[in-house]
């Protein structure tokens, strides 16, 4: 398939319906969608779709069992990320890319990713809300889970909700809501567990409300998400302390499960949300510990098994860990012992690390990137031109400090823009600067490969050009010189044609870069003195030809010259040597 052949829009459908079949992830529906479009992303010739597809084709080959498989398409991702323009959509994939490479337990990896996508979600602005956006906070808000730094997770599935509640889309309102109760109400499950009751009961509280605002949005929800929002806010409920409120609904939830054929990951987390609630009954209710303990042990062990197949190893290890809890509470030491070893021995299969850690690391990576980023953007304020783009004086003084006059041809070329001070009077200040943008994207369109521009000083530009004898610069210079006289100036608004004139020199016979600079800058004087509007280099110059003047000069003239490097049998006027410099 040849780029550019496959629609674009066709292509965003496929990666929202991708998303959708990864979280919670079914191998069975990701992998029906992913055989329908993969040839489609893979044939689209775009950085951004390149990146999708490898992204994608990573996760099946995740689902596959294909760990090394799908590292090597995460780095095939983000090498295609590296020419894709820092915006949300680049945010998206990185926060993605992140959530599958902590599914692999890869989790250095997962938290460099982790760390991009979240300083570029920050930079987008707010103000502009988008879809990839919001997604790529709900995306960072699940890998964060991953990496146990719950806290950094709600605090994205909260920016998300703000960013999805600024955008007409219901279902993805519904969607963040959703995940923002979920993370919330995990947290307060951990908080609880450090002994915490009352920090867990304030997040709990959160948890159903943001499920309740869901649940009043006009939006009819598929059956599995409908389930997991029943899940969440039962769960939420119960860590409130309404045990009894939260138990019916989880049960009617399990039961529904049961009589269709749901994903095992859904299976799994109704299980060990249920079984969670049994065991605090088992505290409560000291007649019906034994009853519900066993229960909630039976839950853990297929909540295990579901989280293992649907390869969500976090939970699976929080499973290991309550299994030997719950069967010590009922006195099954033996058992305990065996969920215990087998929790020790998954925790150091993966060497997680502990929150505290992954936490500080995060924030410290969070911090040294932004510093990167600050100063590469100081940097560039320090070298950069705001008003044209161009380089500024000082950059155009550090490359110069570069140059090599004493080994090398090297020409300098000084341009002045003809009568700029008469715009600025006659008109203003504004179409003064529109003239210098427009002569500076003149300059930068039409110098050649590797020659470089830069802004001097108010109507003033500096052209380096490398290894460059004097004759070649003339005729370089001589190409912008025209492409400024012949340029459209009528929207600009100035009421007369700009021209430039433009003085050369090369580095023969100097010692540094400030000699070849003044020299340059005498030409340029020259040429303003002899009508403006030309090339001025060594020596004196031609008078300038009428345009429709006859292309008659002497053998051996600079005529000869520019034909000879152009290809040309005739030139415009404006050069600057006479027939015996060149010669010479």
């Amino acid at each position: 398939m040849r780029p550019g052949t496959v629609d674009d829009q066709l292509l965003e459908d496929a990666r929202w319906r991708l998303l959708s079949a990864s979280d919670p992830s079914d191998a069975r529906v990701f992998s029906a969608e992913l055989a329908d479009v993969a040839d489609a992303l893979a044939g689209s010739g775009e950085p951004c779709w390149d990146a999708w597809s490898a992204a994608f084709t990573a996760r099946a080959a995740l689902l596959a069992g294909d760990v090394a498989g799908s590292a090597t398409e995460v780095a095939t991702a983000r090498a295609a990320l590296e020419r894709c323009s820092p915006t949300a959509e680049r945010a998206l994939t990185l926060a993605y890319l992140a959530h599958v490479e902590v599914t692999a337990d890869r989790f250095d990896v997962a938290l460099h990713l982790a760390v991009d996508a979240s300083l570029l979600a920050d930079q987008v602005s707010a103000e502009d809300p988008s879809r990839p956006l919001h997604q790529a906070h709900h995306w960072l808000s699940l890998a964060l889970t991953r990496l146990d730094l719950e806290e950094l997770a709600v605090a994205q599935a909260l920016r998300g909700v703000r960013v999805a509640g600024a955008l007409p889309d219901l279902g993805d309102q519904w969607q963040l809501l959703r995940l923002c109760a979920q993370q919330h109400a995990e947290l307060a499950q951990t908080v609880h567990r450090r002994g915490d009751a009352v920090r867990s009961r304030e997040l709990a509280d959160v948890a159903v409300r943001c499920a309740t605002s869901a649940r009043e949005l006009p939006w009819e929800p598929t059956d599995p998400d409908s389930d997991l929002l029943d899940v969440v806010q039962a769960w939420a409920i119960a860590l409130r302390g309404e045990l009894d409120d939260a138990l019916l609904p989880l049960r009617r939830v399990r039961r529904h499960l049961q009589s269709g054929d749901p994903a095992l990951w859904l299976v799994g987390y109704t299980d060990l949300v249920l079984s969670r609630l049994l065991s605090r009954l088992c505290v409560r209710d000291a007649d019906l510990g034994r009853l519900h303990g066993e229960e909630a042990v039976e839950l853990l062990v297929s909540a295990s098994g579901a989280f293992a197949a649907a390869g969500d190893r976090r939970r699976y290890r929080q499973c290991l860990l309550e299994l030997g809890r719950a069967t010590a509470a009922v006195g099954s030491t033996v058992e305990a012992m065996h969920w215990l070893d087998a929790y020790r021995a998954e925790t150091s299969r993966s060497h997680l690390p502990g929150r505290e850690l992954w936490a500080e690391m995060f924030v410290r990576r969070s911090r040294l990137r932004e510093a990167e980023r600050q100063t590469a953007v100081l940097r560039r304020h320090a070298l950069e031109d705001p008003l044209t783009g161009l380089g500024n004086r000082r950059s155009a003084e550090r490359r110069m400090g570069e140059l090599r006059t004493d080994r090398e041809a090297v020409s300098l070329a000084v341009v002045d823009v003809d009568g700029f001070k008469a715009v600025n009077d006659e008109h203003s200040h504004l179409h003064g600067d529109a003239v210098l943008r427009r002569v500076a994207e003149l300059l930068r369109q039409h110098c050649r490969t590797g020659d470089e521009v830069f802004r001097w000083a108010g109507d003033e530009f500096v052209v380096v050009l490398p290894s460059t004898a004097e004759p070649q610069a003339v005729v370089a210079m001589e190409r912008l010189r025209s492409a400024v006289a012949d340029a459209d100036w009528a929207a600009l608004d100035v009421g007369r044609p700009v021209t430039v004139s433009i003085g050369v020199a090369t580095s023969t016979g100097v010692r540094s870069w400030r000699e070849l600079f003044d020299a340059a800058d005498l030409h340029l004087f020259a040429a303003k003195r002899s009508g403006r509007n030309r090339v001025r280099a060594a020596g004196g110059q031609l008078p300038a030809a009428p345009v429709d003047a006859p292309a008659t000069r002497p053998a051996g003239s600079v005529d000869e010259l520019v034909a000879e490097v152009l290809g040309s049998a005739r030139r415009r006027p404006g050069w600057a040597f006479e027939d015996n410099e060149v010669a010479s």
